[in-house]
């Protein structure tokens, strides 16, 4: 994993942290509850909202877009499957 990539992810695992503390969405929160409770670490629970978000992250900083909350809240739902990285390759 490079630098960038590095600090890519300590970013979104920034953002889900501050969604937690924020309790906004509050899908973030019962994503991360239903995650730890069907058997994964709050560190995996984490990392899986983080795939979830990142694609909106993307297209803010990226192409200038709003952050779409009705699909990030989708993706949330979806966890722990993730077929919109499937998508992108």
């Amino acid at each position: 994993m490079s630098d960038d990539e590095q600090l890519d992810q300590a970013m979104l695992f920034e953002v889900v942290e501050n969604q937690l503390a924020d309790k906004y969405p509050k899908q973030v929160t019962a994503t991360l509850m239903r995650l730890c409770m069907t058997g994964n670490s709050r560190d995996e629970a984490i990392e899986l909202i983080a795939c979830a978000l990142a694609p909106e992250m993307i297209d803010v900083i990226e192409h200038q877009k709003d952050f779409n909350l009705e699909r990030y809240i989708a993706h949330l739902e979806l966890l722990p499957q993730t077929p919109w990285l499937d998508e992108e390759e």
